[in-house]
């Protein structure tokens, strides 16, 4: 029994990725069966595995592009095996995910060449996170912006020191040239209040809408379990968190003080780890399946630990059509139907 347990005690994160991404196929086909093989792409909807066609994983090397690496077109969030494998087991120690991953590879301890430890998160994750922390930083109030005309736009009058504009954002195109263009950003937070990546909305300095590219919209850094925050989310006891950036400030212009987390995608709202200071939690989600599942996981998770939980559905596909279209008084007049006869207090009024 010594022995089995002695023999994770230096394993070596680079060398187990690397020997996840030799059997990238067979990995992917044990791990997310609900996927599919497509060309040199394992595809499935996002890191859930489920059945889509959003996040791609190379299965072989190929020009120059390693096998195991994948991507989520929908929210820019890329990594390897290990990453990937770090979400579908979360939540999971660092030190037991690679206990996973190696007795999943049926081999001996990987040992570092030096010998040293290493039981650490792989080096490229934590990179992403300290890049979405830099360009976050490297943005500027979005008063007079094109991110504040976006936003106005579309009916939005809610904004917060989350948000911030940088007038040429590095983007490197499919056929491999570089482009800069401006971009709404906004700082994704753990609980703590920890910046761990950047959102990026490419924009169109023409027309004011989204930039022309494929998916304009894109994470830098760690999304899964955290979330763009707005008001006093730390101290507050009801908070709302809804799927996209839009949606959820939009629900937010109804009810200018409530705390409000987006966590972007149906994906990411059912896996938000919501602070265990909140009484009641708020689930806005869009009108649609995908929402419907998410919002059901998230509230049973909140339930179980106690917390209340209160779904809130869009009339339209999503609260900001329905913002854009009814306009914010009667947006806030149908919320005030949902909420007041749910919870008889809550902290989302005056």
């Amino acid at each position: 029994m010594t022995q089995n347990t002695n023999r994770f005690e230096r394993l070596d994160a680079g060398a187990i990725s690397s020997g996840l991404a030799s059997h990238a196929e067979a990995f992917c086909r044990h791990w997310f069966p609900e996927g599919r093989r497509v060309g040199n792409y394992w595809q499935m909807a996002d890191v859930s595995g489920a059945k889509g066609r959003s996040l791609v994983v190379r299965l072989q090397t190929h020009g120059g592009r390693q096998a195991g690496k994948w991507t989520d077109n929908a929210t820019g969030e890329h990594g390897d095996l290990l990453d990937l494998l770090q979400y579908h087991l979360e939540p999971v120690a660092y030190p037991d995910l690679l206990r996973q991953a190696a007795d999943y590879l049926g081999e001996a301890p990987v040992v570092p060449d030096d010998g040293a430890s290493n039981n650490e998160p792989s080096v490229a994750p934590n990179r992403q996170i300290e890049a979405g922390r830099r360009l976050f930083s490297y943005g500027r109030p979005i008063k007079t912006t094109l991110a504040d005309t976006y936003l106005r736009g579309r009916g939005i009058a809610r904004f917060g020191p989350a948000l911030a504009f940088h007038p040429s954002v590095y983007l490197r195109a499919e056929d491999g040239s570089r482009l800069e263009i401006p971009a709404l950003l906004a700082a994704i937070s753990d609980n703590a209040g920890k910046i761990t990546g950047c959102s990026r909305v490419f924009l169109d300095a023409k027309t004011g809408g989204l930039a022309d590219i494929e998916a304009p919209k894109r994470v830098l850094g760690r999304l899964h379990g955290n979330a763009i925050r707005f008001g006093k989310w730390s101290s507050c006891t009801d908070l709302i968190a809804g799927e996209g950036l839009e949606n959820t400030l939009s629900v937010g212009t109804a009810l200018p003080r409530a705390a409000l987390a987006s966590c972007l995608t149906a994906n990411h709202l059912a896996a938000f780890t919501y602070p265990s200071s909140i009484k009641r939690l708020w689930i806005a989600r869009d009108n649609d399946d995908a929402g419907e599942r998410a919002a059901s996981r998230l509230a049973n998770r909140a339930g179980a630990d106690g917390i209340e939980p209160f779904v809130l559905t869009s009339e339209r596909d999503d609260f900001n059509l329905d913002l854009t279209e009814d306009g914010v008084t009667a947006l806030r007049r149908r919320l005030a139907a949902l909420i007041k006869p749910l919870a008889t207090e809550h902290d989302l009024w005056p």
